[in-house]
């Protein structure tokens, strides 16, 4: 990648559909928040700056769902002037919350429950997705929202021209480190084995079953997941749901197949 006349990567943030969590994760790392900005020529971050610059770009950062058509447009200007587009946040990697519903007709339903036969006037409305179904992402920093230091990890490598690298392994794995019980032992419908280390297994500390927020981690054993649930009692919709929830996208391959596993 190119640097501008000062020697600075052009970087720019940019926000879709979602909680702006990811956005304001970066705006919270307060004492690192300088040296960001210092580091790299951010030339858009509507949170963080008035003078934002629709430029070429050597890097986007780029958070939420895809959720009306005047966002996929943007999506597509964004991608067309960018060298490299990481997708930052679960609802940009997977869809999150608003992409749960995977069937087409299934999110027709529930839109129309919500909004019945109003006519939007200043956006069309689409079926929430993540940014890579309509663009090339190169790399991914999921997370809900995203963790500080993966962040920072991920930004400094980044301006160095290095790839980023995430956690290979499982929640678990971080439960093992803060020395927690097993809440699969206690019957306890914990996602931790199928989903990708990064937060701290924050809700395990607090004796809470982790939700998956962070997405399926890789080569996950999601049959195995699925089987011990349903040993513990578990049907076939509360797994389904629980598991689709937050990275229904990114188990939708699985998901479809569980059809022939319902009783």
């Amino acid at each position: 990648m190119e640097k501008d006349k000062n020697g600075k990567l052009k970087i720019g943030i940019y926000e879709l559909t979602g909680c702006a969590g990811d956005a304001l994760l970066i705006l919270d790392c307060e004492k690192e928040l300088v040296s960001i900005f210092k580091a790299a020529n951010i030339q858009s971050f509507l949170m963080a700056k008035s003078d934002n610059i629709d430029g070429e770009l050597d890097v986007a950062l780029v958070e939420g769902s895809v959720t009306t058509e005047k966002e996929k447009e943007e999506l597509l200007d964004i991608r067309k002037r960018a060298k490299v587009v990481v997708g930052i946040g679960t609802c940009a990697c997977f869809g999150g919350i608003q992409a749960v519903f995977l069937d087409k007709k299934e999110w027709e339903k529930n839109f129309k429950k919500v909004y019945g036969d109003i006519k939007m006037k200043h956006v069309k409305p689409v079926q929430s997705k993540p940014i890579n179904a309509y663009i090339e992402v190169d790399y991914y920093l999921p997370g809900c929202p995203i963790g500080k230091e993966q962040f920072l990890s991920t930004f400094n490598r980044i301006i160095r021209g290095n790839p980023p690298e995430l956690y290979g392994f499982p929640v678990c794995v971080e439960c093992k480190w803060n020395e927690n019980d097993c809440l699969l032992n206690k019957d306890i419908p914990c996602l931790g084995p199928v989903t990708r280390a990064g937060c701290g297994s924050i809700c395990i500390n607090h004796n809470l079953p982790c939700v998956g927020c962070w997405g399926p981690v890789e080569d996950a054993n999601l049959t195995s997941e699925f089987k011990l649930l349903r040993e513990k009692g578990f049907d076939y919709d509360f797994i389904k749901k629980k598991m689709a929830t937050f990275s229904g996208t990114g188990m939708a391959d699985f998901l479809g197949k569980l059809e022939g596993e319902k009783k």
